[in-house]
């Protein structure tokens, strides 16, 4: 079961780093599933991105900055996610929040496949979107399992 089912009745407070076109798609969705939703991102203009319906809040800032997160409350968070573009801001924020303020479940988003290990080490779930393109390719050309090379 995961932690969106489990708390499905009273929603869960979720805190997301970057509000660009996945942060604000994620928080619109969240938003809108009854979670309460916290936006963060330096660019005032970023929230125009948000929907109508997005009933959460946002917040102007940096995420590597400890004040930042403590104005999101992230110790209060049930889930943060870290989408900005940057994967050093994302690992300094997923680890600030994963160590510092003891957040249970912390996703990040990792442009290079090379800093997986990094973000897995610190037990920081991971999104990679090439890795991601990867295997959509590969099973849109029907190679996915390897058997059939």
């Amino acid at each position: 079961m995961s932690i969106l089912n489990k708390k499905k009745s009273k929603g869960l407070y979720i805190v997301i780093f970057g509000c660009g076109r996945l942060g604000s798609g994620i928080a619109n969705w969240l938003s809108l599933k009854g979670n309460s939703v916290v936006v963060v991102d330096r660019r005032e203009e970023a929230f125009s991105s948000l929907s109508f319906e997005f009933t959460g809040f946002t917040i102007i800032g940096d995420a590597t900055e400890l004040d930042t997160l403590e104005t999101a409350k992230v110790e209060k968070a049930d889930v943060v996610l870290a989408l900005t573009p940057d994967d050093n801001t994302n690992i300094m924020t997923a680890l600030i929040a994963k160590e510092y303020f003891k957040v249970s479940r912390v996703i990040a988003r990792v442009y290079d496949p090379n800093n997986i290990d990094m973000f897995s080490e610190f037990g920081v779930e991971i999104i990679c979107p090439t890795l991601l393109a990867v295997k959509e390719i590969q099973n849109s050309l029907g190679f996915a399992g390897g058997d059939e090379a």
